[in-house]
């Protein structure tokens, strides 16, 4: 090494007692930061080898060229970002004798791979990536989109305007004004019917419309009077009931089930479901998923409109996605029971859900309405999410393992802050390991599936049975009409079809099709 022969020869030069001439053909004096290296004295053990290898060779035997190399070292092989990235960086070509000898890295890039996560005071950290695919659409992420809501407010109102059109061009009016006005504020009940309505006469034969005699006489959808004699009051049932009548002579219109969620009696009948739907079902959505959302959404509006068609009067005609919006106000009922104990107040949110549920049901207890798609919906919502949900916070501490279920996240979310652990029999997944899936189990969690399949079960075969009863059966229970009226005024009386004869050779549905009281209570 030539630096190291050049400061150790025996003839090095000393300090004069005397300023002399400059000698210009001598050699520069050392750099300050050669100057200060230890150990330059020849009876010093030699230098450490450094752990790098020395990539660079430079034949010059100039004191210079090894401080060149060592810049050039400090710079390649260190390869971590220790260096300070002050304010002042290298400057290009000139060596300052007076600062220290440590070469400054360049400041990255933005958006190099070596940028340092630096964030000043106040900068947010960056978020995570929103979740995307199925797993966002099936609930495992509070950011989805409410589709089943947007979805159904959007083929609700339409389904509406049609309502209003077709009521315009078969009475002259959007809404029914005679022979009475609608106080929802909206189509005829025969309108209504004529498009799809739960009415039990389109959906299966009645004894007393089968059994009569002579030919019945019905309302037509034009009609806006109550005269028997008027031309629109002499339709047909299968001329009320449309959609082609009933190609077999026998009435057999079993999608009314279902068609009845997306009709309404009215603005007012519209608005409430629609604000509830917007409201409470998009937070509902947002924590169980939109497949699971639809899922209890119809499944609820469906067993309310089988329910009512069994015990609710024969001659009511019956709208809305009430019954649906109960079935997602159980839901939110089974939120609140699951997170009783993480709630700062348990028994405020139980005071004001209880307080929606029982204004509800009183309503339904009004003259003509059908609460007994209410009660359907609710009790078809709690069992459904008891299936659907992940199991209350106290039971998950018992079991052990699975992230706890909470208001804020969605159920079925991928545990957040956990690493993955394959052997952790929460963390498994059905989907994948189907045999896997119950390995591990404790007796309590046996027990709390056990309720689910059995609550789902149950569901299941009370659908079966009241389908049965409602076409083949036909029991009826003669306490269960207090549960939709009050027995005051002959309200429960109200809807009951009956028949009125008019002369010896013609009978109608006047009686039944009273226009001022159906027209206010189809629900």
């Amino acid at each position: 090494m030539a630096s190291y022969d050049y400061y150790n020869s025996a003839s090095s030069p000393t300090r004069p007692n005397k300023p002399s001439s400059p000698d210009y053909n001598a050699p520069l004096p050392p750099t300050p930061s050669e100057s200060l290296k230890p150990s330059r004295i020849n009876t010093s053990p030699p230098p450490l080898k450094p752990p790098y290898h020395d990539t660079y060779s430079h034949s010059d035997s100039s004191p210079y060229s090894r401080h060149h190399q060592d810049r050039i070292e400090s710079d390649t092989s260190l390869g971590g970002d220790s260096a300070y990235h002050g304010p002042i960086g290298r400057t290009g070509g000139h060596h300052n004798q007076y600062s220290d000898d440590v070469p400054l890295r360049p400041f990255p890039s933005k958006g190099s791979a070596e940028s340092p996560q630096v964030f000043e005071t106040g900068t947010q950290l960056p978020s995570l990536k929103k979740k995307k695919g199925i797993k966002r659409f099936l609930g495992s992420g509070k950011e989805a989109t409410t589709w089943i809501c947007y979805i159904f407010f959007l083929v609700d109102m339409s389904v509406f305007i049609a309502e209003i059109a077709k009521n315009a061009v078969l009475t002259g009016s959007p809404i029914m004004t005679q022979p009475s006005f609608n106080p929802m504020i909206g189509p005829s009940p025969y309108v209504l019917i004529n498009m799809g309505a739960r009415f039990v006469p389109c959906m299966r034969t009645v004894p007393e419309i089968e059994n009569s005699p002579v030919q019945i006489s019905w309302h037509c959808p034009r009609s806006t009077t109550n005269n028997p004699d008027d031309e629109a009051n002499k339709c047909s049932l299968s001329d009320l009931c449309g959609f082609g009548g009933f190609p077999d002579g026998q009435p057999n219109q079993w999608w009314r089930f279902l068609a009845p969620i997306f009709l309404h009696a009215g603005i007012i009948h519209i608005g409430f479901n629609m604000l509830l739907q917007l409201t409470l079902g998009r937070d509902v959505e947002k924590k169980i998923g939109s497949i699971r959302f639809a899922l209890v959404y119809f499944s609820a509006g469906t067993f309310g409109f089988v329910m009512g068609g069994n015990f609710a009067p024969t001659g009511i005609a019956s709208t809305g996605a009430s019954g649906c919006i109960f079935g997602v106000l159980a839901l939110f009922l089974l939120d609140l029971l699951y997170t009783w104990g993480q709630r700062e107040k348990p028994w405020k949110d139980l005071a004001f859900i209880g307080l929606d549920i029982v204004i509800s049901f009183v309503l339904g207890l009004l003259p003509g309405l059908d609460n007994f798609s209410h009660i359907g919906g609710f009790l078809t919502g709690l069992v459904l999410g008891v299936c659907l949900l992940r199991s209350p916070n106290k039971l998950q501490e018992r079991i052990g393992g699975q992230k706890p279920y909470v208001s804020e996240t969605l159920p079925f979310e991928p545990m957040r802050g956990r690493p993955e652990n394959k052997d952790d029999p929460a963390q498994r997944s059905f989907v994948k390991e189907r045999v896997g899936f119950f390995k591990g189990r404790k007796p309590l969690w046996w027990a709390w599936w056990l309720v689910r399949v059995a609550a789902l079960v149950g569901v299941l075969v009370g659908f079966i049975v009241l389908i049965n009863n409602f076409y083949k059966y036909r029991v009826k229970c003669g306490w269960c009409k207090y549960l939709s009226c009050l027995p005051i005024k002959n309200w429960c009386e109200l809807g009951n079809l009956s028949i009125t004869s008019t002369n010896t050779t013609k009978r109608d549905l006047l009686s039944v099709f009273d226009t001022p009281k159906l027209g206010q209570n189809l629900f």
